[in-house]
């Protein structure tokens, strides 16, 4: 029994062998000791004796054994060796009482080498073992800018929490997201109950990764469970079994597969001019009645976001009507009736739905997997999920031409501008108003104040520094605070002189309009990738209102400039560009591409102020910034 095991062993062995050198990679075996000649080692850590995850065993510690091995651990040496003998006997052992005595091991950017044990390694990965006792020694390279020297020390710092050793990312952050996903006490040691309960999710889910072909995508294991355990709570999966996870990733295959793009998100910077396919112009519409549902976190009466996006919807009411018929949801509490209230709009036999926060995503993903057959758009930047197309504008255009406004009216060349978030596109809106105001007046320095961060009183702060020009946020209730958009303080009313101004509407009615002539199948037909609407001025999407009591030539100049932001002519972020410090970001030939923008992390040099980290604010901006924060590697 045993020599045929050993015979279908070897066969195994010369088959990796053969694919190997067909493909002009290594055939055997790694050896430790060649790879650590070329490595700073910062210290080595004993780690005892530890279950060994089969996969991860990948080589031996010297080079003395490695030949007698195929690259996947089968044997390589005839059957009437003494090395196939001793293989038998292991065999037999295995299969009698068990192979108990523990291997010794060497563990390095947590892939295991074997110095004692080779062929017990062998014997139980032909028996498809999970893992293997072992005594460990840990060897820790010195730190470097390597990204795979970074996950690991991210490694280190989880399985100081959990001990755990199977797991692994491709990209950074990716650790502390899994603890934050399972962990009930985030940065808090596991239980052993929690080990165990997540080491049996773990290879339930592992089983189900593979029966759906995640075998064949150039991610790991770990990227797609947390990529579930997104859609899907934890505490919701955790007692499923294979079989059944299956079941559920299947329907989601497609967040699965955006994990092997580099870059998952296609940006759509400008409405479609393809015409519609000519089927739907010789055939009635493809939906000639559309019933669409906006859904809220606020409500219209208290949030001015809301409000903005409550205008819109009376917009595609009055131009639309007849065809598509509208009906809001309010006052929506993520986290807690979100799922709930996403159902009864589908449930209302609602085709569309626009959920309007980014706080909305998760329950929108986890709508758009369950309900296919529904188009589901989520307001926000950046979100890699093809389940779900978001949808924003490019507001820094009109805080250029807002800025430049300002600029050409500070006298004290003093302007002040109050950010709420550090999220996507804020930053680049904050430094295309200071380049605006910076060619308006060469002198302006543009202060800047964060309401999200703790312990700033940005409006009050201003005023001490003597600014009287103030950018806030881009617009308010009717009747509510005045404060907003660019204005002058002067007295106990602020003085209103321009504010960017959001026409969703304009954005709403394309986007129905595609829905029933058919455009909307002509985009995002790339697999894997997420469209993200990403219009400017020139969509009408997005412009700038302004005061009549502007200067007749400031009135001017933000029309020359109105002009060019829409045709293209001018352009933000084009040329030589500096950061704080007198740091080059860009020369003189260049333009910054549209991803840089929405990621831009750095501050313009006449911007005077910083960006806050991530414990520096509030709790309440903390949820937010976790999901949209521009903060590089998701260290939050």
């Amino acid at each position: 029994m045993a020599q045929e095991d050993y015979r279908k062993a070897l066969r195994l062995g010369q088959k990796e062998f053969r694919s190997s050198v067909l493909k002009g990679t290594y055939p055997y075996l790694q050896a430790l000791d060649e790879i650590l000649e070329h490595t700073a080692v910062e210290y080595t850590e004993p780690l005892g004796v530890v279950n060994i995850p089969l996969a991860s065993i990948v080589g031996t510690k010297t080079a003395g054994r490695k030949t007698a091995f195929a690259g996947n651990f089968m044997p390589l040496l005839d059957e009437d060796t003494e090395f196939a003998q001793k293989w038998n006997a292991l065999c037999d052992a295995h299969l009698s009482v068990g192979i108990r005595d523990p291997i010794k091991a060497y563990e390095y950017m947590n892939k295991f080498y074997v110095e004692e044990g080779n062929k017990r390694v062998s014997v139980m990965k032909y028996y498809e073992a999970m893992s293997i006792p072992g005594s460990v020694t840990r060897i820790v390279p010195r730190r470097s800018e390597d990204k795979e020297n970074k996950i690991y020390y991210e490694f280190l710092d989880f399985y100081d929490l959990t001990g755990v050793n199977y797991l692994w990312f491709s990209q950074l952050g990716r650790f502390r997201a899994m603890d934050q996903a399972v962990n009930s006490r985030p940065g808090q040691p596991w239980s052993k109950e929690d080990r165990r309960d997540f080491q049996t999710a773990y290879y339930n889910f592992e089983d189900a990764f593979h029966r759906c072909g995640g075998a064949r995508l150039p991610i790991t294991v770990g990227d797609a469970l947390l990529k579930f355990v997104g859609v899907y709570p934890y505490e919701t999966i955790r007692d499923k079994t294979g079989r059944e996870m299956a079941a559920e990733l299947e329907k989601m295959w497609s967040e699965i597969e955006a994990l092997t793009q580099d870059e998952a998100v296609e940006l759509s910077l400008e409405p479609t001019t393809q015409a519609p396919p000519l089927i739907s112009r010789i055939l009635p519409l493809e939906q000639s009645r559309l019933n669409v549902a906006f859904l809220y976190e606020k409500s219209a009466d208290t949030s001015a976001w809301t409000y903005a996006h409550e205008f819109g919807r009376g917009h595609v009411d009055e131009v639309l009507a007849g065809r598509v018929f509208t009906k809001g949801y309010d006052n929506i509490r993520v986290g807690e009736n979100d799922d709930e209230v996403i159902e009864r709009a589908i449930a209302d036999g609602n085709d569309v739905l626009f959920t309007t926060t980014p706080k909305l995503m998760e329950c929108s993903l986890r709508a758009a997997i369950r309900h296919p057959e529904v188009k589901i758009l989520n307001c926000s930047l950046n979100m890699d999920h093809p389940s779900v197309r978001t949808y924003y504008g490019r507001i820094y255009e009109a805080k250029f031409l807002v800025g430049a406004i300002a600029g050409a009216l500070a006298d004290n060349n003093r302007v002040g501008y109050i950010a709420n978030y550090p999220i996507y596109g804020m930053v680049a809106g904050i430094n295309a108003f200071a380049l605006g105001a910076r060619m308006a007046n060469p002198r302006a320095k543009v202060h800047l104040m964060w309401t999200g961060e703790k312990g700033v009183d940005a409006l009050s702060e201003l005023e001490k520094r003597g600014v009287e020009l103030i950018s806030s946020q881009d617009a308010g209730l009717p009747r509510g605070d005045k404060h907003y958009g660019l204005y002058r303080l002067d007295g106990e009313e602020p003085v209103p002189l321009a504010m960017p101004f959001w026409h969703w509407g304009e954005f709403y009615e394309r986007i129905l309009r595609g829905i029933m002539d058919g455009r909307w199948k002509l985009e995002g037909n790339e697999a894997g990738r997420a469209v993200n609407y990403w219009w400017g001025m020139a969509s009408g999407m997005i412009d700038v209102l302004q005061s009549r009591s502007l200067p007749r030539g400031t009135k001017r100049l933000a029309a020359i400039l109105h002009k060019g932001l829409c045709s293209g002519t001018i352009v933000p972020f084009e040329g030589e560009l500096y950061a704080q410090g007198g740091v080059m970001i860009q020369a003189e030939d260049k333009q910054m591409e549209p991803e840089e923008i929405l990621r831009m992390d750095w501050l313009a040099e006449n911007v005077e102020g910083h960006i806050p980290a991530f414990d520096d604010l509030i709790e309440e901006a903390k949820p937010l910034v976790r999901l949209q924060g521009i903060y590089k590697e998701a260290q939050v």
